[in-house]
């Protein structure tokens, strides 16, 4: 009897709930439902509306009675290092702040004095953003310390999704090392570095792994949806399910490509080494307790956030053929620099960064758009470099995976600048990855390599190869 399992897949701009099961050795999916996630203001600070998710994920399932399919099993991804904490009643002491949220400005460095941030690398591995959650409970800590006290349960976003559909409550290690608060060698959570923070310890509960079976719908559940199914754990964090699907890994670099650019490796272990640490690299946790070596770096959120300043009026695809049209146009700005992580106008952000740093300003949507792009593959080349550097080897290929990929314009542009063969696909990488987890954890599919196998023969991968450009 056919196996259904339903992905819930929410990035930091839109979610959806994707059904999969296995066809004639192939994996089939029906996209079911889609839906708008937005940051939103409340009680002074940039918030995630966690209660309309769960909503939009209920109207998904819903659905499923619609196709006449009642799933085996549901996974919940999303990004990472964001939270809610609740009290002993299980009530909600704080709003799912979102990882934009200005409050951690400045808490990195008074991390730093109280763990030096060698220490704080060595023992956990995770690169250094300011809006990793170890600053997030920190900035908790400094500005609101009684309700920190009175937490008893920490849950990362899918976690507390996790809880609302089965009352039960648990952390999932490919999120949890996320925290930069996960020993990367012991895989559990680091009280040392908690205790020294001040930072409650009770309320983190047991670490599972990915195929966990956490267990079964609420009864009231039940009874709305009129099925039952098991919740499991995949790769909680959306780039870890990402990486589950990247065909082949072998001497590949993967690029986990969507509002947020993530550069690396697939690793046995961790590599919390100087080099690492120079270059700011991370090691979070995988499928199967590997370890996924790589670079967070802004990715097409800066597109977004142009469309979004363009009011809408041009699409992805026409900003791509804009700036085609501008071959001659060189201006490039480092997509890290925090001035573009939340900008009140990033086309103005933009065009100060260049006018700044001495280049030409871009004026027109098809500059700006093509400033973006040379700049996004400008950063992935110098992040590649870096991994070659550390593994002291070459890698041939990049794979990139996610929604990304499919910017045709952007896959020639790595490979121009790289001089190595790009490989573009699955897009759904992050609900494949989800799905194909849950399966092994209904024993639909034995272990990862027969996973990548599967995926690898179900999917399209379009190859790019260096092309000669004039100049």
């Amino acid at each position: 009897m056919t196996k259904y399992s339903l992905a819930v897949d929410i990035g930091a701009s839109s979610g959806r709930l994707i059904l999969g099961h296995i066809e004639d050795g192939k994996l089939q999916l029906n996209e079911i439902h889609r839906f708008e996630n937005n940051i939103v203001k409340k009680n002074e600070h940039f918030c995630w509306d966690i209660e309309t998710l769960f909503s939009e994920i209920k109207i998904g399932i819903k659905k499923c009675n619609d196709l006449n399919i009642k799933p085996d099993s549901i996974g919940i991804d999303t990004w990472a290092v964001d939270f809610v904490l609740l009290d002993e009643h299980n009530n909600l002491l704080t709003d799912a702040v979102a990882y934009r949220d200005p409050r951690t400005d400045g808490m990195m460095e008074e991390v730093f004095t109280i763990i030096p941030k060698e220490k704080l690398y060595f023992e956990t591995g995770i690169q250094f953003q300011k809006f990793n959650t170890i600053y997030q409970l920190f900035a908790l800590k400094q500005k609101s310390p009684d309700v920190l006290k009175k937490a008893k349960s920490f849950l990362m976003i899918p976690e507390y999704l996790n809880f609302l559909l089965t009352g039960k409550k648990a952390n999932e290690y490919t999120n949890a090392t996320s925290t930069q608060l996960v020993n990367a060698f012991t895989k559990q959570w680091d009280h040392e570095l908690l205790d020294k923070l001040g930072i409650n310890t009770e309320m983190f509960h047991e670490i599972l792994p990915p195929k966990t079976v956490l267990g079964t719908l609420t009864e009231e559940l039940v009874s709305e949806f009129g099925f039952d199914m098991k919740v499991v754990l995949p790769a909680t964090h959306d780039t870890g399910s990402a990486v589950i699907s990247v065909p082949e890994l072998e001497d590949t670099i993967y690029l986990s490509s969507g509002t947020w650019s993530l550069i690396g490796v697939e690793n046995r272990f961790p590599i919390c080494v100087p080099k690492a640490l120079q270059y700011n690299f991370t090691n979070e946790g995988g499928i199967d307790y590997r370890y996924r070596f790589l670079k967070n770096i802004m990715g097409l959120w800066m597109i977004q956030e142009v469309k979004r300043n363009y009011h809408d009026e041009i699409s992805f695809a026409e900003f791509v053929e804009l700036a085609q049209q501008e071959g001659d146009f060189q201006s490039i700005v480092n997509v890290d620099d925090d001035r573009f992580l939340k900008p009140e106008n990033m086309v103005s952000e933009i065009q100060k960064y260049c006018k700044e740093t001495n280049q030409q300003v871009p004026q027109t949507p098809g500059q700006i758009a093509k400033c973006v792009y040379d700049s996004l593959a400008d950063s992935y080349k110098r992040a590649i470099s870096e991994i070659e550097e550390i593994f002291e080897k070459s890698f041939p290929r990049v794979n990139v995976i996610g929604g990304g990929c499919q910017n045709e314009m952007l896959n020639q542009l790595l490979a121009n600048v790289t001089n190595k063969e790009v490989c573009a696909g699955p897009v759904e990488a992050t609900a494949i990855g989800n799905i194909v987890a849950q399966l092994m954890a209904l024993d639909e599919v034995e272990e990862i390599h027969q996973a990548r196998a599967l995926i690898k023969d179900s999917f399209e991968v379009k190859s790019y190869k260096q092309q000669y450009v004039k100049g």
